[in-house]
Formats: C-alpha cells, structure tokens, sequence
C-alpha cells in the first residue's frame, strides 16, 4: 500500500469506521484494509458504500463489511455495532468519523434542524463509544479516535451548528480519555483541515475558496482524504500507546 506505513499491530483487529461510504471515511475504510485490519463500517448511502467494500477488493483486501444505518437512529447504530462485533469479534478500534459540514443561515435555523445537526455530527460519537466500551474493556484495551474540525477553532461562521458539534466532540473526547484510560483505552480527536474530498470539490470549492485555501494554508496544496487516513492509523496503532486526550489538527497550517 504505497504511501502508508504498516502497524503490525492493526492486522486482524476488528475496527468499526462510522461513515465510511465516501470521502475520508471510505479513505480510512481503504487505510484499514490495507493493514490486514478486520473492517466494519457503517453509513446510509448504500450506493457509495458498495462502491468502496469494490474498491477495497479490486486492490487485493479482505471485504469491508458494511452496515447500513442511519446514524441518528440509536437503535439502528447500536444494532449495526453489534453486528460487527458478531462478524469480526470484540472491537478493539472505533473511528468516529461521520458528519455532514451543511451550511445554514443563521436565522433560518428551527429548534428541530438544530438537533438533527447535534444528532447527525456529535450524538452518534458518544453512542459508538457507549457500545464497543465494554467489548474494549473485556479485551484489555482499544482506541477510539473520533473526528472533529478546525471549523471551530478558526471561528469559521455560517454552520453554526456543526461547528458546535464538533467543538463538542473535543470535550466528548476528553471526558471519555479520562473515564476509559483505566482500562488501557486511549481516546484522541482529530481535527481536519479543508480535506478535498468529492463532496467538497462538488458544493464548496471554487475560485475564491482556493484563493483563501492557499493564502490561508502555510501548505500551499490541497489536502487529501488518505492523509487523515495516515493520522488514524497511527492513533489506532499501538505505535501511539502513550497517547490520549489530545486533539492533532491536521489542516496544512491553516490554523
């Protein structure tokens, strides 16, 4: 697998992605596979997903198992969890990573768009972890690693809501770190940058955004699905065992 380093320590665990059907998910779903991992993840565009589990065994990996949910559904995603568990056994890492980056003028949010927004990029964090705990704690340990933004950290207006959510997923992170680190499971959050995924280049990026990209960026390129991907390894890898708690952004220095 060209351009990633190989953690011994991943092959045959059983990993459960969240939102892996397209963009950085289906990235790490691929980053995973390549390392011999046992994958499972879940998402609701079924045709994206069929999409990546191809693509994973065109470039010679084990199927991914995906699992259909949505994840706002508690039920459907605990349901989906223990599927995954039933496949592949205890799981050992968790990548938090589906969310929807919808923009929203300000005055035009209701009270039911906010908490589908709060559902659809933090709630579903705090559930997944809720599920596969005690499998990691039976197991001697796991990581978790749940995925933020720096949309927060640089003030970035007009989605009011996700940028709550994921400076929420920051203390999510941190309240668990401290809860689960008895029992050798680290938690870590990661914030990405601008990340050109399809869905980016199709709805946001344009003359102006790359303009602002490259004056903004000390790294004057567009960044790329797989270089998260690379971060998540390393952070589920026993490579990182001394970490948690702690927020990597991974944004080209826009920050």
């Amino acid at each position: 697998m060209t351009g990633f380093a190989t953690y011994p320590s991943l092959k045959d665990r059983s990993v459960l992605i969240t939102g892996g059907g397209s963009g950085i998910g289906a990235a790490i779903v691929h980053a995973m596979a390549g390392q011999g991992s046992k994958v499972a993840f879940i998402d609701f565009d079924a045709e994206a997903s069929r999409k990546t589990v191809n693509e994973a065994v065109a470039a010679g990996h084990a199927a991914p198992l995906f699992l259909e949910a949505d994840l706002r559904d508690i039920e459907a995603l605990r349901t989906a969890v223990a599927k995954a568990a039933e496949a592949h056994g205890d799981i050992t890492v968790l990548v938090n990573n589906a969310a929807r980056d919808d923009r929203h003028p300000f005055a035009e949010v209701t009270s039911e768009y906010w908490d589908d927004r709060i559902a659809m990029n933090l709630k579903h964090q705090f559930f997944c972890a809720q599920a596969v705990q005690p499998m990691m704690k039976r197991q001697g340990g796991g990581s978790i690693v749940n995925m933020g933004s720096v949309s927060w950290v640089a003030g970035q207006g007009g989605m009011h809501a996700y940028t709550a959510s994921k400076a929420g997923v920051l203390g999510l992170t941190r309240g668990q770190a401290r809860d689960f680190g008895p029992d050798n499971i680290r938690v870590n959050c990661i914030a990405p940058g601008w990340i050109m995924t399809e869905r980016q280049k199709r709805l946001w990026l344009d003359a102006a955004g790359e303009a602002e990209l490259l004056q903004r960026q000390c790294l004057k390129r567009q960044l790329q699905p797989d270089e998260i991907a690379r971060l998540v390894l390393f952070l589920a890898s026993d490579d990182s065992s001394a970490m948690t708690n702690q927020q990597y952004l991974a944004d080209g220095g826009w920050v």
